[in-house]
């Protein structure tokens, strides 16, 4: 997924919120050369879960959600430099507040002072890709390898500390899926974690996304490989590409493969009096063909 973004923005996304979490995201087989000088100082990122801070306020939060604009690009890029151990370009901060190429949406706090109670506390970026320009297609689920459909990819998320555990996070979230929903074309939205991430990886299937592979070396940092695990939430009928649906319809190709190629063997054996050799049924026989099994090196499991 060669996207303009994955890989020149350096992305070890993802500062997430709810609960406090933060995201490794990256294009598949790119690198990350962050700027921490140390998996330990990257990790530092991850806020501990036990117990969460208390968060007091002047008055209790009023949260609203609205799409990121102009006016929002000096915090927007504060925030993602207080939360991410990486430095974006400015380019990227001006294609999220003009909505080029890049979906956004922004938590505000209608009930902060007059002068900022528009300012962000929390925000996400995405990007809508068709099913050819995503490398992983394939893995993601059943019929995205037809070049009209499309899918979402969770480019960032995060919500400043004293707004966590408010839920901000996951109604970010849900503004995406939403919107996803509201694409006949879409059938996902996607995102890659770092498999040391368990805060992210706790908070994404508390939002019902599921874990479909996991991607061995899929991150490169400071002369480090690190595995991933990529997540995905259908919407409009996608599903699975290891569904029961389409495992159904591979056992039932087999089965009906069999019966047509065992009725004349039938016959004809009857006919001549000869005995047919079947070969033996091994262990590692499938209905399906290896490339639509799972490997569990690489599964979620």
């Amino acid at each position: 997924m060669h996207h303009q973004y994955y890989q020149t923005q350096q992305q070890l996304l993802h500062s997430q919120t709810g609960g406090g979490h933060h995201h490794g995201i990256s294009v598949a087989g790119g690198s990350i050369h962050a700027s921490a000088s140390s998996v330990e100082e990257l990790t530092s990122f991850l806020p501990t879960t036990i117990p969460p801070p208390v968060t007091t306020f002047t008055h209790p939060p009023a949260i609203a959600y609205r799409p990121i604009r102009p006016s929002d690009l000096n915090i927007l890029q504060e925030l993602h430099e207080a939360l991410f151990p990486i430095k974006y370009e400015l380019e990227f901060f001006s294609n999220v507040v003009h909505g080029d190429g890049i979906i956004s949406w922004g938590a505000v706090d209608l009930n902060k002072t007059s002068d900022n109670c528009d300012e962000l506390v929390g925000f996400v970026t995405a990007r809508v890709v068709t099913a050819t320009e995503s490398e992983e297609a394939d893995m993601l689920g059943y019929e995205l390898g037809s070049p009209e459909r499309t899918l979402i990819y969770i480019l960032t998320l995060g919500v400043i500390k004293q707004y966590r555990n408010l839920g901000i996070a996951s109604a970010l979230i849900g503004e995406v899926i939403e919107y996803a929903t509201s694409l006949a074309s879409c059938r996902a939205v996607y995102l890659h974690v770092i498999s040391y991430n368990h805060s992210a990886i706790y908070f994404y299937k508390k939002n019902s996304f599921q874990c479909l592979r996991k991607l061995r070396n899929f991150y490169y940092i400071n002369g480090h490989h690190y595995d991933s695990y990529l997540y995905i939430y259908y919407v409009n009928g996608g599903r699975s590409p290891c569904s029961a649906m389409d495992m159904f319809t591979a056992a039932s190709g087999f089965v009906r493969s069999l019966f047509t190629s065992w009725i004349p063997r039938f016959f004809w054996k009857n006919e001549t009096g000869r005995n047919l050799k079947y070969s033996k049924c091994k262990e590692d026989s499938s209905p399906l063909s290896p490339s639509n099994r799972l490997d569990h090196d690489n599964a979620c499991v």
